[in-house]
């Protein structure tokens, strides 16, 4: 199936794919879907038959930082854009996603929401400060990315001269948020959850949580957001989050991300004040947190090639030189504390010497945009922030720049999104789903994942109902299975490819373990795969190849797959240790957003800037235990 370029119109970006007919392969809606019923439960089943795809970690010109690098655009433009309509963006592009989210996280700042809208209006409360009246300033003469980037720098290194967390400045704003989440939310149709950012910055350090509500407005606009100014320790963030709770009788949860920005803070072996983890720690860890948001604009944090040199598919997206502001240049010995395969290794560590993971967390993916648009597909990407929208120069923007050295636009990915199985599309049936991790991340694909572990799956069982025997005779992703018998640990692994994107490459089970010396240790496990390629000498699977012509921007669904499946038991299970399993599904190659840029625009990036894309999907673990 050969995947064709639509050009721009002349104020659009509305793409689709066409499907050439004549490939003896092809993979057409009606083939995918028909495969997928083939493997639904009946109406009347208890368990998830759906998954649904959506965006936890979304701006609008209400923070501080989206709106001074121009976004203009508002809560409802965001809504009715993740809903599936045709919006404006914030540089007078027409923008539609090809298929509509199911739901979205209006995720603005904390700190400083309502700074901008009053930066723009003059209000005294922010002109009468220095900062504010030089960011006027700078906004006035157009200089908006220098604003920006001075106020993302006085931020994260406190040097700011006013509270970002004034009652009487966040009121009407967050009364504004809450009111909007409510306004479009649909249930059963579209859930528009309540949420925000708690922007924690130490010395420029990512500590970042997104924080999103269960409940209704009745009950989430009771409490003003958390923020960095109240405190940059996350244990206060959770003191804030269990006062909710007990104030309110609702529930509320929250996701870190961008950990490789964290400089080995975010999965450190220490707390923020400097103590030694404990088990009370751990607890408390292990129930606010249950997620982690594994890949974004941001750079991909599931794997790093220094921590996994024998993994080929471990350096996706790599920002590893430095902190979220640059103020700070990384060393490799942070690098394990900041990724979420290692992390998920030393809460194996952690478990047994406190007897709590701290870090038993699954993984989504979100897109952190900063235009109002939650877009992660590479043919319909409209950057991190208005300064990078669609355009034949924003591929060499600076992104970030210090003293020390700069990060430029080129190194954003479009990523990523958030796949939910639950019930049904609400707001307490996803965010339950969320809590108990039977969720999976991609960069942007929308592929269909299914994952299950027990200990007497057969490998005939795949061919039939097998969800229905996942969830009886075993457990989802985000599961545990416990061991009474010393068996070994059979699972169920399936993929479907996304009709809009590049067919299958490979199943992967990736497995980490704790060593009874407190070592820890990991394998990638190649269990599926297209074509009939064959392991070679060392183990590794060959590339499946690369069929994108980028004189077009096309690529062929020839190679690959359209469904893979398989049951795998671990070869090298020792009933003794801790471990984690969890799947990743690589794709073939597809064309990456600078790519398409080059075609509609006429861009001319450098030799080095990649042209094309492996997307993939990570699924949340299933952790195994001794009895």
């Amino acid at each position: 199936m050969m995947k064709k370029l639509l050009l721009l119109s002349a104020i659009g970006l509305l793409l689709s794919c066409a499907n050439d007919s004549k490939n003896k392969n092809v993979t057409d809606d009606s083939t995918i879907s028909e495969s997928v019923n083939s493997t639904q439960l009946e109406a009347t089943s208890s368990y998830p038959e759906n998954v649904y795809w959506g965006d936890t970690h979304l701006h609008t010109s209400l923070s501080l930082d989206a709106g001074a690098f121009g976004n203009t655009t508002g809560m409802d433009e965001a809504y009715k854009f993740a809903m599936g309509e045709t919006v404006t963006s914030s540089t007078g592009l027409q923008a539609k996603l090809s298929r509509p989210l199911d739901f979205l996280v209006v995720a603005d700042h904390s700190d400083g929401m309502g700074v901008f809208p009053g930066l723009m209006n003059e209000d005294e409360f922010i002109m009468k400060t220095a900062e504010g009246k030089r960011w006027k300033k700078m906004l006035d003469e157009g200089k908006n990315t220098e604003a920006a980037i001075d106020i993302i720098g006085n931020f994260s290194q406190g040097t700011l001269s006013f509270k970002t967390n004034d009652p009487e400045m966040m009121k009407p704003v967050w009364k504004d948020v809450v009111a909007a989440a409510e306004k479009y939310n649909r249930p059963g149709k579209f859930t528009a959850f309540i949420g925000y950012e708690w922007t924690s910055l130490i010395r420029g350090n990512n500590m970042h949580r997104v924080v999103i509500y269960r409940d209704n407005g009745d009950k989430a606009g009771t409490q003003l957001p958390f923020t960095n100014e109240d405190s940059s320790d996350p244990e206060r963030l959770w003191d804030n989050l269990e006062s909710y709770e007990a104030n309110t009788g609702g529930k509320v949860l929250a996701i870190p991300h961008n950990g490789n920005l964290s400089n080995g803070m975010m999965f450190a072996e220490t707390t923020v004040s400097g103590k030694a983890l404990d088990k009370a720690y751990a607890d408390r860890r292990a129930k606010w947190e249950p997620l982690y948001e594994v890949t974004q604009i941001k750079g991909d944090a599931e794997a790093h090639p220094f921590l996994s040199p024998n993994d080929e598919y471990a350096d996706y997206g790599t920002w590893d030189r430095t902190n979220l502001d640059y103020s700070q240049v990384k060393t490799k010995d942070m690098l394990q504390y900041e990724y979420g395969r290692s992390a998920l290794k030393l809460g194996l560590k952690f478990k047994n010497q406190l007897g709590t993971n701290p870090y038993k967390f699954g993984f989504i993916g979100s897109t952190d945009s900063h235009t109002s648009l939650a877009t992660a597909d590479d043919n319909n990407f409209f950057g991190k922030a208005a300064n990078a929208e669609p355009s034949d120069h924003r591929w060499d923007h600076i992104f970030m720049e210090s003293p020390k050295g700069k990060i430029l636009t080129w190194e954003t990915l479009a990523s990523g999104y958030a796949a939910v199985w639950a019930n049904e599309n609400t707001r307490t049936s996803l965010w339950d789903a969320m809590k108990r991790k039977e969720t999976y991340a991609t960069t942007g694909s929308r592929m269909k994942v299914r994952f299950f572990g027990g200990f007497n799956f057969t490998s005939d069982q795949v061919e039939g109902d097998f969800v229905k025997i996942g969830y009886e005779n075993g457990v989802p992703m985000g599961g545990d299975l416990k061991n009474t018998n010393n068996s070994v640990p059979s699972f169920i692994v399936y993929a479907l490819m996304d009709p809009e994107g590049g067919s299958l490459d490979r199943i992967q089970i990736v497995k980490g373990w704790a060593n009874k010396d407190g070592s820890l240790g990991e394998k990638v496990y190649d269990v599926v795969w297209s074509g009939d390629r064959k392991l070679d000498a060392k183990g590794k699977l060959p590339s499946v190849g690369n069929s994108v012509n980028v004189e077009n921007a096309t690529w062929d669904n020839s190679i690959g797959a359209t469904e893979l499946k398989s049951v795998w038991k671990d070869p090298d299970f020792n009933p003794e240790l801790e471990a984690f399993y969890y799947v990743r599904v690589i794709e073939i190659p597809t064309p990456r957003w600078t790519l398409y840029d080059k075609l509609r625009y006429g861009a001319k990036p450098s030799k080095d800037i990649p042209l094309t894309n492996t997307e993939r999907a990570y699924t949340s673990p299933i952790w195994y235990a001794p009895k």
